[in-house]
């Protein structure tokens, strides 16, 4: 979850705002690109699929940050 002070940031800051979606954005095809390729455990992906999840819910709270 995103914390306070990064959504405050990202609010007064459209760059700042920007950047941080194009990071989470990248990192969320990285991981999705890691479990397709890889042979991890199940409780490894099952952990990264949960991360997944999180960002998901994050970069969605910063792209209405940014129509807003």
């Amino acid at each position: 979850m995103i914390d306070r002070y990064t959504l405050e940031s990202c609010s007064s800051n459209t760059e700042l705002l920007k950047l941080k979606i194009k990071n989470i954005e990248h990192a969320l095809q990285a991981a999705e690109k890691l479990i397709a390729e890889s042979r991890m455990n199940e409780s490894a992906i099952s952990f990264l699929r949960k991360r997944i999840a999180e960002s998901r819910q994050d970069l969605e709270i910063l792209y209405l940050l940014k129509e807003s």
